[in-house]
């Protein structure tokens, strides 16, 4: 009897232990198996946005590639060029966006290149992260130029030349006059520099800059931020010691 007992117990020993085996190898293989679909989903996501990087890298270099052949201007097609970019382009309001403020200007449509070429600049991005480098009080405040490395990627790739002066339309340099910079090499031919412009701080005016430099705009909002510029502290050569940073955009 004890031995047929025996044999009782351990045949259920036996089935309770292949039970147990198979429960266990069972819940295993699930999460063996969860775990590979972890494994995939997280493959998935990975593989999506390698492609969706890569795609952005190959527009990137795509964009890189279409280069704009008509940059740099050469000197001899500047006259055509801005002719034709400003019948193109016939927007003549901009503004100066700085953190004082912002300052609304309207260029004359009878300084055609001046105009043309200022809108052109605006569009491409140039004077955005250049600065009012000048501040001379009670005269002009200058913009266009800047200490970033980028400015001078930038005039490079548009091009090296020099816009005529457009004196004939008799704009004076009245008190928010809008007027192009130019270096002293260039005043025997009173070309005007095409990064560089400057706005007229002072209220009687700068009569002696008159067909010297060409006015090609005027101020008309914002001559309260430009004389809050005109105020702050400067180093060498006038420019600020803290910057004055500008983009400009057009007014539609």
């Amino acid at each position: 009897m004890k031995t047929s007992l025996s044999i009782v117990y351990l045949f259920l020993i036996l089935l309770f232990a292949s039970c147990e085996d198979k429960e266990s190898s069972s819940k295993n293989k699930s999460e063996t198996t969860s775990e590979n679909n972890v494994s995939g989903t997280k493959a998935s996501k990975l593989d999506s946005l390698k492609a969706k990087y890569a795609k952005k890298e190959e527009i990137a270099l795509q964009n890189e590639e279409e280069v704009d052949g008509r940059f740099p201007i050469p000197q001899e097609q500047l006259i055509p060029f801005l002719t034709q970019y400003g019948k193109e382009n016939p927007e003549n309001k901009v503004r100066i966006v700085t953190s004082f403020g912002n300052i609304e200007v309207m260029l004359y449509r009878d300084t055609p290149l001046h105009r043309a070429n200022f809108i052109m600049l605006v569009k491409k991005g140039y004077f955005n992260n250049t600065f009012f480098h000048r501040v001379a009080p009670g005269f002009v405040i200058q913009g266009g130029n800047s200490d970033n490395v980028a400015t001078p990627r930038k005039r490079s790739e548009i091009g090296d030349y020099l816009i005529p002066s457009e004196f004939g339309a008799g704009h004076k340099h009245t008190y928010g006059a809008f007027s192009a910079a130019k270096y002293s090499e260039q005043n025997v031919s009173k070309a005007s520099s095409p990064f560089e412009f400057f706005i007229v701080m002072d209220e009687n005016g700068t009569p002696h800059l008159n067909n010297d430099h060409t006015v090609f705009g005027r101020v008309t909002k914002g001559m309260e931020v430009a004389e809050k510029i005109a105020q702050v502290k400067t180093g060498q050569s006038e420019w600020p010691i803290d910057n004055v940073e500008i983009d400009i955009e057009i007014i539609d």
